[in-house]
């Protein structure tokens, strides 16, 4: 056990809420205001972990925090111990959820990135779709209705993705060359897609409070970045938000994404890595 003086512990706690709320506060005060951010608002309206959630910190096991850590017993996963407050051993019923997720970093992990998507997900989103029942209807389309069709007929449509293949229109689901669903994800998951090194995120506030928060921000600041670049992408025109495009209807927008696709995925292999070196941990001291 590595013991953590309460200045110690209490100023890493601070640099974790100062981090993340550079995100967690706009979007709380657009929610007070009834606005909405395309790009942004993503990240705490798809992934359900809320933001007074990702600002709780917690250090990870095998950490004693000294002090005045009483605070910490609210949370059913610590408890008392000698000198100060530690997290608990691993819940029984949280293995099937560690093992499922430790199962699916590895698999993804075991394949070399594919980066031939070129963003295309999105314009399966919006192919053929009525002006009104476009996902982001705020926006305009920078192609135009026909325009953005005339994309999707024009280029493969490569998805592996279930959680994007699945928002597809029905018209674009038969195009796309595979057919992701959930009981195929471990078998097509690969991390050269820019929603599995998104989902980093989702595999870190899963194991919260067992894994360092300071690894939950980090695997958050990536997926904002991966979701800018995903809209940018997109075939919405997002230039009134501040946002240039990347054009993957032509080769050398397709090129841009595949550069920054690539650059994404070298920064999520160590993330991954250090989120399974932690699902091991923890079903090894739950044996």
């Amino acid at each position: 056990m590595r013991v953590l003086a309460e200045d110690e512990w209490r100023a890493r706690q601070r640099d974790h809420v100062a981090r993340v709320r550079r995100w967690t506060g706009p979007y709380q005060e657009r929610r007070s205001r009834g606005e909405k951010h395309p790009v942004h608002d993503f990240l705490f309206q798809y992934y359900p972990h809320r933001p007074a959630h990702l600002e709780r910190w917690s250090p990870g096991p095998g950490v004693v925090l000294a002090g005045a850590a009483s605070e910490f017993l609210a949370r059913p996963e610590f408890r008392e111990t000698a000198g100060g407050v530690v997290l608990g051993d691993l819940p029984g019923k949280w293995v099937p959820r560690v093992r499922a997720l430790l199962v699916l970093l590895e698999a993804t992990a075991s394949r070399p990135p594919r980066l031939s998507c070129f963003g295309l997900h999105e314009w399966a989103m919006v192919y053929r779709q009525a002006p009104g029942q476009v996902r982001h209807n705020q926006l305009p389309l920078r192609l135009g209705a026909s325009g953005t069709d005339t994309v999707v007929e024009s280029l493969e449509l490569r998805c592996a993705h279930y959680d994007a293949f699945r928002f597809f229109t029905p018209p674009a689901r038969p195009r796309n060359a595979l057919e992701p669903s959930r009981e195929r994800q471990v078998e097509l998951e690969q991390p050269g897609c820019l929603h599995a090194n998104m989902d980093l995120y989702r595999a870190a506030f899963k194991l919260d409070p067992f894994v360092p928060s300071e690894l939950v921000a980090e695997c958050f600041e990536l997926a904002v970045e991966i979701r800018e670049l995903d809209m940018r992408a997109s075939p919405y025109d997002l230039s009134g938000l501040g946002y240039s495009p990347v054009r993957i209807e032509t080769a050398r927008g397709r090129a841009e994404y595949a550069r920054a696709q690539a650059a994404f995925a070298a920064r999520a292999e160590p993330l991954r890595a250090r989120l399974i070196e932690r699902c091991r941990t923890l079903l090894a001291q739950g044996q």
